[in-house]
């Protein structure tokens, strides 16, 4: 009866061999390299939503304020305004003063002037657009317009009087976004001054040098409260637009 042979690796038998493991060298090596890559993927992803944002600024938020100008140039009102009696404020002929100018009534006054809207997130919802935060997760702008009070340098120096101003409303706005649109707007980051404002500062007529958004990305939605965690929505906030009609 012949039996099976069993054989073994040669190198296992072989005298003085010793099983070889990584060195301290190959594994700084080794850590080195995942560190570069995950560094390259954050760098990546960062400027992959800085350029989203940047096409959300031009095509989007410009896009509206051309359309805008169109309608007044067209028309020669705000919309919303009264044909017999013009205000000069947007919804003018109605009650209660400072109405916005929203949804489906905001893009049908724009369509019968012959306006044409800007490229939203689908169509029939030119006046939404949608983007990512910080941490990745989607967010959806809504554009609207109203007449609000708005504080402007008085007659004497470090005084503010209100008066009352065409605005185009940006709700759900994150403060990556808010900050790069004020920079880019009022060339500074400045909730308060300027013609990009957050929305509790509009009107402030108070004497101060200037606020700081009030939100930042380490907040999530719905709180003013920091967060660790990267999964969570990033806290919004509303900011007005000034037209310069």
């Amino acid at each position: 009866m012949n039996r099976p042979i069993r054989t073994t690796p040669a190198q296992s038998t072989a005298p003085g061999h010793r099983q070889r493991g990584f060195t301290l060298v190959e594994l700084s090596i080794t850590l080195l390299v995942i560190g570069l890559l995950l560094g390259a993927v954050a760098v990546g992803r960062d400027l992959q939503r800085s350029a989203a944002n940047q096409r959300l600024s031009t095509d989007f938020v410009q896009g509206w304020q051309l359309a805008y100008e169109a309608y007044v140039n067209g028309v020669g009102r705000p919309p919303g305004d009264s044909a017999t009696n013009p205000t000069g404020q947007i919804n003018g002929g109605t009650a209660p003063a400072g109405t916005e100018l929203c949804g489906n009534d905001m893009l049908n006054a724009f369509l019968a002037a012959g306006v044409r809207l800007p490229e939203g997130r689908t169509a029939g919802s030119a006046d939404r657009y949608v983007y990512l935060d910080s941490n990745g997760n989607p967010q959806e702008v809504r554009v609207c317009f109203r007449s609000v009070d708005w504080a402007e340098p008085g007659a004497a120096v470090n005084t503010y009087a209100t008066r009352p101003r065409n605005v185009m409303v940006l709700s759900s706005v994150t403060p990556s976004l808010a900050s790069m649109l004020d920079q880019q707007i009022d060339g500074r980051n400045d909730a308060r001054f300027g013609r990009f404002r957050d929305v509790s500062f509009a009107n402030a007529i108070a004497t101060t040098v200037g606020q700081t958004w009030p939100i930042d990305d380490r907040m999530a939605f719905g709180t003013t409260v920091a967060t660790s965690l990267d999964e969570s929505q990033v806290a919004v906030t509303t900011a007005y637009l000034q037209m310069m009609r």
